[in-house]
């Protein structure tokens, strides 16, 4: 799939300024090097007007000031499509930024363009190929193009890995920011649910959506989290305060640091690679928690992917009927159609089962209600909230997803072992996943929980952990 290149050809200006240097830079190195990974979908045609602006201005600088930012391809941006990664809303142009992206601009971020991700966020078939979209292609590996990128924001990890950008923004409802950023290689931070500002965003389902930003530092994440912190969020001058300083914590020292047992056992190479990290949190004082685990009840899985179809269906039809354009009479079942009929194109890899299971589920609203209560119920009050008050934690640690499993788009995504993201998704709660272990060649990313609504003090044991381990 050729990268879309909207109005950015000899008119661009030639001024100087090293906004602009890096704004062309960006440019260059997508359009030289994106071919072979297909990680960014649009360049926003504004990109060097803001930066010549940004260069000429004369009032104190943003805390993004200059920055260029790709923003996963189902978040609103004034003036780009917003797709879900979808022919069928190649056209959905609706003017509007998201509360997130116009919190980005006034910071100072360039809005550079659009990155590719596994279409509808990974969640249109049960045998899909993570980071394929019908209007983007197939995203690759950075360390591996024959390997998966992981997703569903797999093009913003990518696009980061390969240094585009320093830092992107994707979204997750469960391990679409962590995995990708784990099998890339880069740092990946899923607020707590609710920090930030959902509107403006394509949903899968809105009581788990969250958007959050994949950098090359933990510095950088957590400084781009501070600007997009919603400012009705719970907390929230506190916690964008903490995330700009990383003062929260100042020392890796008498930290409780429970770790998740169930990420281990699977591979030795990956349990080493986590082994090494455990050591080097015990070398710098802090005290680990063995054997930290969540047992939900029987029935837990079929229930909680029932509350996503339930909610998939419900909020996307809300989502397209709010469109300011044409796009707005169309639903599930018209995509559905849609695809059908497009069969060359969006089907022409997998099928779209997970569509039709949302479209024809039964349950009913009272159904959906204690599903939604019982699951979220198991992963927080007695998950993640009992861990942490039981054993008084500070933050959890375990492998986050990984190795990168080879690319196959017949049997569609490997599992190679268990990692962190569900658990944190239902219970709502902050996740970081760091580049500190490698498998071959091949990155693995390791994970630490925090406590809800405290993100900029998982933030600062991060960056903590992230100075002291020796080998990354």
């Amino acid at each position: 799939m050729a990268l879309l290149m909207l109005n950015t050809g000899p008119g661009a200006a030639q001024e100087s300024g090293a906004v602009q240097t890096r704004i062309e830079q960006a440019i260059a190195d997508i359009e030289q090097r994106d071919p072979k990974y297909h990680a960014v979908i649009a360049i926003d045609s504004e990109a060097r007007k803001v930066a010549r602006t940004l260069d000429r201005q004369r009032k104190a600088p943003g805390p993004m000031h200059g920055e260029p930012i790709l923003l996963k391809d189902n978040i609103e941006s004034r003036g780009l499509p917003t797709t879900a990664g979808s022919l069928a809303l190649a056209q959905n142009n609706t003017g509007r930024d998201a509360p997130l992206v116009a919190q980005l601009r006034r910071a100072g971020a360039v809005i550079l363009g659009k990155a590719n991700l596994s279409e509808w966020a990974n969640f249109r078939s049960e045998f899909s190929s993570s980071g394929w979209s019908g209007v983007g292609g197939q995203t690759r590996n950075a360390h591996d193009p024959d390997r998966t990128p992981c997703g569903s924001s797999s093009g913003s990890a990518v696009a980061v890995a390969l240094g585009y950008v320093d830092v992107a923004i994707g979204t997750e409802t469960s391990g679409s920011i962590v995995c990708p950023a784990s099998i890339n290689g880069v740092v990946g931070f899923k607020p707590t649910q609710g920090l930030v500002d959902g509107d403006g965003i394509v949903p899968l389902a809105t009581t788990q959506d969250t958007a959050g930003p994949i950098a090359n530092s933990v510095d950088l994440a957590a400084r781009t989290l501070a600007v997009i912190t919603s400012d009705t969020a719970q907390n929230s001058t506190a916690i964008r305060q903490g995330l700009m300083n990383l003062d929260a914590v100042s020392t890796l020292e008498g930290l409780r640091i429970g770790v998740f047992s169930r990420t281990q056992g699977f591979d030795p190479r990956r349990d080493a690679e986590l082994d090494t990290v455990l050591q080097t949190l015990k070398d710098n004082g802090a005290l680990l928690v063995p054997n930290m685990d969540i047992e939900p009840y029987e029935g837990y899985g079929q229930d909680s992917y029932d509350v996503l179809l339930y909610e998939f269906r419900r909020d996307l039809n809300s989502y397209l009927a709010g469109l300011p354009n044409a796009l707005s009479n169309m639903t599930l079942a018209s995509l559905i159609a849609f695809n059908e009929e497009h069969a060359a194109e969006e089907l022409r890899y997998f099928d779209q089962s997970i569509f039709l299971k949302s479209q024809n589920l039964t349950d009913s609203e009272e159904d959906y209600r204690k599903k939604r209560r019982d699951t979220q119920k198991a992963m927080r009050e007695d998950g993640l909230d009992r861990l942490f008050a039981q054993h008084r934690l500070d933050a959890i640690v375990g492998i986050t997803d990984g190795p990168a499993w080879m690319i196959d788009w017949v049997n569609g995504d490997a599992n190679f072992g268990p990692g962190m993201a569900g658990q944190a998704a239902v219970a709502g709660n902050p996740h970081i996943t760091l580049p500190l272990g490698k498998v071959a060649h091949l990155p693995l990313g390791i994970s630490l929980i925090g406590e809800r609504w405290q993100d900029h003090k998982l933030a600062a044991i991060a960056a903590l952990l992230d100075a002291a381990h020796p080998t990354h």
